[in-house]
């Protein structure tokens, strides 16, 4: 499915794009707030479907100024049962020459929650590619108590650009088959990547249940619990030695492999935001997560309860 760029196209990619970023990962409101016109902004939210939350409504009530929607659950693979997993590379480009957006731009996202799927979004960009990038610490409750523009109504439309995806990193994206053997590869005593699951940890043990019906909770053999919840605080994501003291409790190693799970991809991403500030380099995220893991009749699941 997807076509892996050479090394060196990679790295020309990389250098093209910073030369115009002006933030580093993660952006404050007081920092954005100069800088609005000169960057593109997109509302990332994301809901879990028990809370009867519509993000798109709610972006069309109130918004960031000129500011263009990410539907997580539109733009994904179609083709696929499992939820809002990655598009192909020409349904993505397509999605985002249509907010106005080139591989050249600096892109902001944020969510309506604080600090939470705007990760998916980050995520997703530089799985494509696009590693000029940045999420707003706080999301749009940050925005507002620093008294950004904000916007109502239907958005103006933007002119729609030819948006070419610079190359597809597989480096950062995980599949089924990859963590299955990496758990028998653990189970059979021998090394492996660490899986850091994000889900909450009753979910983790097997103590309670998974959201989806007749999907088993537990986790994978030798994963380790790390719930979004702990990177995050007040709705913004922990300082760098904050969250390095956070996953050195957990026991993790910052050299080896980390692949990120969780229920079906977003909160896994927000854990592969905070490693990456802390300098991870071999880390990935399990696009199908959980909800592909648990439906598989070959896999392997640890239930403490």
């Amino acid at each position: 499915m997807f076509r892996q760029a050479s090394f060196n196209i990679k790295n020309r990619v990389i250098m093209s794009q910073q030369q115009f970023r002006s933030f580093g990962s993660l952006v404050s409101p007081k920092e954005l707030k100069p800088a609005l016109a000169s960057v593109k902004v997109l509302d990332g939210s994301w809901h879990m479907p028990n809370t009867n939350r519509d993000p798109y409504q709610e972006f069309l009530q109130k918004r960031i100024a000129s500011s263009q929607f990410f539907g997580i659950d539109t733009i994904k693979d179609t083709s696929s049962d499992l939820p809002h997993m990655l598009p192909s590379p020409d349904k993505f480009a397509d999605a985002v020459g249509k907010m106005g957006i080139s591989q050249d731009d600096h892109i902001v996202v944020y969510d309506t929650t604080g600090l939470f799927s705007a990760c998916r979004v980050y995520w997703t960009f530089k799985a494509f590619g696009h590693e000029s990038i940045s999420v707003l610490n706080g999301g749009l409750p940050a925005w507002e108590k620093e008294e950004g523009p904000l916007e109502t109504g239907t958005p103006q439309p933007v002119e729609p650009k030819v948006y070419k995806v610079p190359y597809v990193n597989k480096d950062i994206i995980r599949d089924y088959q990859t963590v299955l053997s990496n758990a028998r590869n653990i189970q059979n005593g021998k090394d492996g990547a660490q899986v850091l699951d994000a889900r909450p940890y009753a979910r983790f043990t097997g103590e309670a249940p998974e959201p989806r019906v007749g999907l088993s909770s537990g986790h994978m053999p030798g994963s380790i619990s790390v719930a979004f919840n702990e990177v995050v605080e007040s709705g913004e994501m922990l300082n760098d030695d904050k969250l390095r003291k956070v996953f050195e409790s957990k026991g993790v190693n910052f050299d080896k492999e980390i692949i990120t799970s969780c229920g079906s991809g977003i909160t896994a991403s927000i854990l592969y935001f905070a490693l990456e500030r802390v300098g991870v380099r071999k880390l990935a995220v399990y696009d199908g997560s959980w909800t592909e893991y648990a439906a598989k009749d070959d896999s392997l699941i640890i239930r403490d309860q």
